[in-house]
């Protein structure tokens, strides 16, 4: 049995359980804690920090993140403080805690928990777990490994942003039935069947919970969609999950911040060269006017 912390970061509340792995079992009940307002980096770590104290279980510590992560910074900030925008975020947790600390985006680690132990277990081919909640987040999973930070909540549906139009938030600001917020659902779901085709919708967040309500009314073409299995547990599970993956931490990129440009270190050791002196002759050499022969005197 392999034991690890996972936790969930989210808008309201930053939530932690220790995970079994090999079965995706939370051991403890978890502990949730109310996301200090505004989100910023130094609240969070605090929070993270006190999570991974109250469990006092040694090793890794998986992390899940509203936005992009990439090497271990967050690249977005949709729902929390700009100043995650380009943090080294794995290093913060890891210098606060004490414990090497893994990132993962919330959707991600959601979706790595359900194509494992949830819905998606057993399921081949491609399968993409969308989580419905203040906005829409997406994991896309290819017969078991996970395609990471899809973002597909941010496509364009008509005039706007799908997640500002489908999200189980649009649906209470727009006062819509079950009905009403299924047809947005089915247009959405509809169009990443013809950009993706999978084989599997995989429908998570808040609405999991009460699928009688909505599932009903989904119109797909050839794609099937379920509820999600594991809900709110979800994320701490696949947080954990990954954690587990990465005890052996990839090397990261060389060079500046992501986010920032990158010249290859084998342009900036070699000079430009000046061309060659002959190459500038020819270059430059002008074409002498051809001799006019004076007009022979009648």
């Amino acid at each position: 049995m392999s034991v690890i912390l996972g936790i969930d970061i989210g808008g309201s509340g930053i939530k932690g359980a220790p995970v079994d792995t090999t079965t995706g079992a939370l051991l403890a009940e978890r502990v949730r804690i109310p996301t200090p307002e505004g989100a910023r980096p130094e609240d969070v770590r605090d929070v993270v920090r006190q999570l991974v104290e109250h469990f006092a279980l040694p090793g890794a510590v998986g992390v899940t993140f509203p936005g992009i992560v990439q090497h271990g910074h967050t690249l977005s900030a949709a729902n929390v403080d700009k100043g995650w925008i380009g943090l080294d975020a794995d290093t913060l947790f890891t210098d606060a805690t004490g414990h090497d600390v893994h990132l993962i985006n919330d959707a991600d680690a959601a979706g790595v928990a359900e194509a494992k132990f949830g819905a998606g277990a057993g399921v081949h081919g491609t399968v993409m777990v969308l989580t419905f909640g203040t906005g829409i987040g997406s994991a896309l999973i290819l017969n078991g490994t996970l395609i990471p930070n899809t973002e597909l909540g941010h496509l364009w549906l008509r005039d706007r942003h799908a997640e500002t139009w489908a999200s189980d938030r649009a649906r209470e600001i727009d006062d819509l039935n079950w009905k009403q917020w299924s047809k947005r659902v089915s247009t959405y779901l509809q169009h990443l069947e013809l950009l993706f085709s999978p084989d599997l919708f995989i429908i998570g967040g808040g609405v999991s919970k009460r699928p009688e309500k909505w599932l009903p009314h989904l119109q797909l073409a050839r794609s099937k969609a379920v509820p999600a299995q594991l809900q709110n547990e979800a994320g701490i599970v696949g947080a954990a999950m990954m954690a587990a993956q990465d005890r052996v931490r990839v090397p990261r990129p060389a060079g500046p911040v992501v986010g920032q440009a990158t010249v290859p270190r084998k342009l900036k050791a070699d000079p430009i060269q000046p061309p060659k002196k002959a190459a500038v002759k020819k270059a430059t050499a002008k074409k002498a006017p051809a001799r006019i022969a004076p007009k022979a005197k009648k």
